[in-house]
This record gives C-alpha cells, sequence and structure tokens, in this order.
C-alpha cells in the first residue's frame, strides 16, 4: 500500500477542522486512505449490517464509544449519525476528531449541509494517478492502463481487469443505481451503459442516446444524473463567456476511470486499444481524468470546460486557475505534427482574457515548445496540475 498523494492535504484538512469528509467512488481507496493515515482512531463500517444496526438503534451509545472520534466508514448509510456528530464536535471543539467516508455524493451532501456545515472540510479521492501509479513501475504503457484501470486493487493485487470490472460492475455500479433509482429492466441499463461509453469524449445528446437505448430522454437524464452521483462518471462542461449560454449547451461525458469505459466496450488488450476508432477518445479521457485527480489531491476543485463554436472548432480542454485560462490539446499519436497547435493558436484569436499559450500533451518522448506551445508527455510529467497552471508557464 502507498501513501496516496492526497494524505498531506488529509492532515491539513485534520488539523483546521473537527470533521473531515472524504468523497469518492468506490474501491478507490477512501477506507485505506483514512486508516494508515490515521491508525489510533478507532474504525467502523457502516457497511456491516450488525454495526448499521448498532448504530441506527441507539446512535448516542454507539458515538460514545468513540469519544475521542474515529473513522466512520460509508457514512451515507446512515445519514442521521451525522446530526449527533454535530452536536459532539460542537461541544468539544477538538480538530480532526471524525474522518468519514462516502460514495454517493448528493445524498451525503444533503446530509451534511443541514448538519455539519462549517464544520467539515470536503476532500475528493479517485483511484490512482499517474504520479502515485509510479510506485509500482517507473513507466507505464498508455493503452495497457486504458485497460486496466487506475482502482488500487487492480496493481496492488495484481488482479485480472477483466474478472475485476465484471464484478465492480454487479457489486457497486448497478446496486449503487438501484438504491438511487426505480431501476426495473437491468439489461436495458446494461445496454445504456455500453453505449455511453461508446461516447466517452463526445458531446451529450440525451435524444440521440434515449432513441439508441430504447430509453426516455428523461430517464437517460436521471440515470446520468446517478452515475455522476456515485463517481462513475464525471462532465466536461463547454465554456462561454456569457455564462447564462452554459444552460442550454450540453457537456462531454468521461468516465472516472477509464479502464471501466474500456470494459464496456469490450477492449481488454494493449493492442486492442491502440486500434480501436475510440483509441484518441479513451486517451483523451485518461488524461482529462489524471488532471481532474492532480488537482483534487491538492485539496482544488478543478474548473475545467471544453471550447467549441458554432463552426465545429474546438480546443480539447480549457483549465482556469487564478482567473487565467490555459487551453490544452490532448492526442494519443506518439509523433508530434505542428497542427497539433494549430487550434491553440486560433484560440488566442478570439479576444478572451486572460488566456496563456497553452499545452499540447501528446504520447511522444519529445518535450519542447513551438511559438510559445508547451509540447510534453503527461506520463513524464511530476504534477500535472501544477505543471499546467504554474504561473508564467
Amino acid at each position: 500500500m502507498i501513501t496516496r498523494n492526497i494524505s498531506e492535504e488529509l492532515l491539513r484538512c485534520a488539523a483546521e477542522y473537527p470533521v473531515v469528509t472524504i468523497l469518492g467512488p468506490r474501491q478507490s481507496g477512501k477506507t485505506t486512505l483514512a486508516r494508515m493515515t490515521f491508525p489510533d482512531k478507532p474504525y467502523f463500517s457502516l457497511e456491516d449490517p450488525d454495526i448499521r444496526m448498532a448504530a441506527e438503534a441507539d446512535p448516542r451509545s454507539f458515538l460514545a464509544r468513540m469519544g475521542e472520534g474515529g473513522i466512520l466508514d460509508e457514512i451515507q448509510r446512515l445519514p442521521l449519525l451525522l446530526s449527533y456528530i454535530q452536536g459532539m464536535v460542537d461541544g468539544i471543539g477538538k480538530r480532526g476528531r471524525f474522518i468519514l467516508t462516502g460514495s454517493h455524493q448528493p445524498r451525503l451532501h444533503e446530509a451534511i449541509s443541514q448538519s455539519l456545515a462549517g464544520r467539515t472540510a470536503m476532500l475528493t479521492l479517485w483511484p490512482f494517478s499517474l504520479h502515485e501509479l509510479r510506485t509500482y513501475a517507473a513507466a507505464h504503457d498508455p493503452f495497457d492502463l486504458i485497460c486496466r484501470g487506475f482502482f488500487p486493487r487492480l496493481h496492488e493485487e495484481g488482479l485480472e481487469p477483466r474478472r475485476f470490472f465484471n464484478g465492480y460492475l454487479q457489486t457497486y455500479v448497478e446496486r449503487d443505481v438501484r438504491s438511487l433509482v426505480q431501476l426495473r429492466d437491468l439489461s436495458l441499463f446494461q445496454k445504456f451503459l455500453t453505449l455511453l461509453a461508446g461516447r466517452v469524449g463526445q458531446v451529450v445528446n440525451f435524444a440521440s442516446l434515449g432513441n439508441d437505448a430504447g430509453a426516455s430522454a428523461t430517464t437517460i437524464r436521471n440515470w446520468i444524473s446517478v452515475l455522476k452521483a456515485s463517481y462513475v462518471i464525471f462532465e466536461l462542461p463547454p465554456f462561454f463567456g456569457n455564462v447564462r449560454k452554459r444552460l442550454v449547451k450540453s457537456p462531454k461525458i468521461y468516465f472516472t476511470d477509464v479502464g471501466l469505459a474500456a470494459f464496456l466496450l469490450g477492449i481488454h488488450t494493449p493492442a486492442q486499444a491502440s486500434r480501436d476508432p475510440l483509441r484518441g477518445n479513451l486517451y483523451e479521457n485518461l488524461v482529462i481524468a489524471d488532471i481532474v485527480k492532480s488537482a483534487l489531491n491538492l485539496g482544488i476543485r478543478p474548473e475545467i470546460h471544453f471550447f467549441r463554436d458554432s463552426r465545429g472548432n474546438e480546443v480539447d480542454l480549457l483549465v482556469r486557475e487564478r482567473g487565467v485560462l490555459v487551453p490544452v490539446e490532448i492526442k494519443s499519436a506518439a509523433t508530434f505534427s505542428t497542427d497539433f497547435a494549430k487550434r491553440l493558436e486560433w484560440f488566442q484569436t478570439l479576444g478572451i482574457t486572460p488566456v496563456l499559450p497553452g499545452a499540447v500533451l501528446y504520447n511522444g518522448d519529445r518535450t519542447f515548445a513551438v511559438r510559445g506551445v508547451r509540447v510534453l508527455n503527461p506520463f513524464h510529467v511530476e504534477h500535472i496540475w501544477r505543471t499546467l497552471t504554474a504561473p508564467g508557464a
């Protein structure tokens, strides 16, 4: 087990707040992170029926067993405990008293906003980042990682990805969806998931997706909301100078772990991934997800978008930090072409300020600059968020 990059931010939060809440997808390592960072705190998993029943039957007595605090895993299983925790931390202002983890964002956010507002720091942990994976190997093939994914157990225990993702879908994704919506036809939902994977990195068209899946656009929207809530997917919203226009445009969809998308598409080997028509989309998914992880591990909620005009001119990614935009193009090719930087140069002419020349992230070995545009391989970068957003970069 490795020390996660977010550990330092977790310790800083615990030094300032009486409660720290760690959110994230199942199997991302939240429990391991909490127990490794705070080995002396008693641990209770609310997934355990006996523990959950005891806590629900007598919350005060249950929490009294951890007078100095503790780790409560999967707190969304019993959100009523948050009101009692509020009373405990208000009575004794000890910092870093409780560490909570959760996998269902809306349910937990609603309970926290009612009970722990101003009393808890919020962190989000996703599966391993490229930087963290260097603990296991100095170099990684991107197409192998597209198939293998980034969930910690896959790398720590050497699990077979195909078997892992099959179990992950049945054990977590489908169960979580059923707990949040009335899922009447599981096979229809499974078909929808596969169709969604086939649209990775594309602007979502709910009507088209619904027609292909055999479900209404409203149902598709609900399912996507649930997948976002369970951290299975995330959205990349469009960027507009006029914020009001953002409400009528569709986002792009990416998977929090690209390995799950590849599994749904039947891509199980690096050779398949490197030849697949969605090669570029999956590589883009891998890179954008790693940029998000890099920011989240620093305690930053990243402000990221894509840009597309009415003529189809597009920039893959816009990162905004300290009010400055950094345009980014992402290419799976190992050989650089000057065409890769053309959209970045075009974006500079739109008069959107302040904006930096930006970067091309590609799969080659060389690092250099072309007319101010940095060209680099994200696999060779120590901290991709810091690299992209460094002042004067």
